[in-house]
């Protein structure tokens, strides 16, 4: 539940959106907010903006955040965050966001998470939408560490918001996929990459854990799913991630994707998750 002494502050400045209660009128600028849609790049955030207008015909704001660290886009009732590469950022993100849609009174808001992945045993251009995030212990929890002391939350996204996706996927003909999603700490070491300036495991253990991956339902393997999931779960927002995997973990690291490739497959989360707003407001 919210923080009580949210309700006292008479002022409360949202650092890494250089945003305040008294500088603007939240409630007017987004009290409407139905969707928050997430991910980690912030031009690929303001294209999806842009993108979203020019389909739905919703007007396109300017970059309503005020700080260097994260855009916000807002195309009617829908905004656009970036949320920079890992749980931390995120993180930040988050609680920002949830006070500020605390702050403008909107009412039954949904989060969604676009992002890219790496696939476990799933082709290329595969849309994983996550029916559970695990993290590094393997365990559908999220871990943070308070006051010196290990606190472990549960990871869990709305499962009706994953069929209503899925259904869509299907519908627009996209590869798309349910499965679990590995929340690691890092991109190299914490994910058994081979091509990192570390590696103190074999190209054995990798395939050997990717396989235990595989075999207890993960699909990919991202930085964010754990936080996100965790933080929503605890606010009562229903949420739901959607990543496109650039390369099957199983068959290499590093993405061989041509431009055309890369640019079409990044935007497949995108096409299905707007396709699902756009049906949700009647556009």
């Amino acid at each position: 539940s919210a923080n009580s002494a949210l309700n006292l502050n008479q002022d409360d400045f949202l650092y890494h959106f250089g945003l305040s209660r008294t500088s603007v009128d939240l409630e007017k600028i987004f009290g409407d907010t139905k969707f928050v849609c997430c991910g980690g790049s912030p031009t690929r955030f303001e294209h999806y903006a842009n993108e979203f207008s020019k389909d739905s015909g919703l007007p396109l704001s300017a970059n309503l955040s005020r700080s260097d660290r994260f855009v916000i886009y807002k195309t009617g009732p829908v905004l656009w965050i970036n949320h920079g590469m890992g749980a931390p950022s995120l993180s930040i993100m988050m609680v920002e966001t949830l006070k500020l849609i605390h702050y403008a009174r909107a009412t039954d808001v949904t989060f969604i998470r676009l992002g890219t992945s790496g696939g476990v045993g799933v082709a290329p251009g595969s849309v994983v939408v996550t029916n559970a995030p695990v993290n590094g212990e393997l365990n559908e929890e999220h871990v943070q560490w308070i006051a010196g002391k290990k606190v472990v939350r549960e990871a869990r996204l709305d499962k009706r918001l994953q069929q209503d996706l899925i259904a869509m996927g299907e519908e627009l003909s996209l590869p798309v996929v349910s499965g679990k999603t590995l929340c690691a700490d890092d991109f190299y070491e914490g994910q058994m990459r081979l091509d990192g300036y570390f590696c103190d495991y074999t190209s054995t253990d990798k395939f050997a854990f990717l396989r235990q991956l595989h075999e207890m339902g993960v699909r990919n393997i991202e930085m964010e799913s754990t936080c996100f999931s965790s933080f929503t779960a605890r606010a009562g927002i229903p949420a739901a991630i959607v990543c496109v995997t650039l390369l099957n973990r199983m068959d290499g690291d590093q993405v061989t994707l041509t431009k055309e490739e890369y640019l079409d497959f990044e935007t497949r989360p995108f096409k299905l998750v707007s396709a699902f707003i756009k049906q949700q407001l009647s556009i």
